[in-house]
């Protein structure tokens, strides 16, 4: 189960005990800052993209929104969301609960500048129902392979 693969990943920093579970979905960014209490802006979306071979995950704002030209500057490819058949055979995880932990070899995470605006993020933890309380640095700290990167507009960027 994915939920329990990302339980297992946070066990080896000592914060599988702060995963949350909810009695409702939180799939969405709307439907998960609903289940957290908090504004949209401040779930920590991941966003699966295919570039060559592998996946790049992109953890970002809930407000944020991916700029196709820095996505290009960075990648060198054009972005290409993952299908949704394929997230959980290639991420590990499946779409509404996919988040950056307990990911397959085939995944990179990069972590979006967009975050950095808040004192705390919540990306899930790989089900429709869970997510995490972190600060960036937490998040980053959890992830030590993870790449910070610019590749998102925020809503007033238009």
């Amino acid at each position: 189960m994915s939920l329990e693969r990302a339980r297992a990943y946070l066990a080896n920093y000592g914060r599988d005990k702060d995963v949350m579970e909810f009695d409702t979905s939180s799939a969405t960014v709307e439907l998960a800052a609903q289940a957290v209490g908090c504004e949209p802006a401040h779930i920590a979306k991941t966003l699966s993209f295919s570039v060559g071979d592998r996946v790049a995950l992109i953890v970002c704002a809930g407000d944020a929104r991916i700029s196709n030209p820095r996505f290009k500057e960075h990648f060198g490819c054009k972005a290409k969301m993952l299908k949704a058949e394929d997230a959980e055979a290639r991420i590990g995880h499946a779409v509404g609960g996919v988040c950056p932990f307990g990911v397959t070899e085939e995944c990179d995470v990069y972590l979006d500048e967009s975050l950095r605006r808040f004192e705390i993020v919540y990306p899930a933890c790989g089900s429709s129902n869970s997510a995490i309380a972190l600060t960036p640095d937490e998040l980053e700290g959890i992830l030590p392979k993870s790449t910070w990167v610019d590749v998102c507009k925020l809503p007033e960027e238009g």
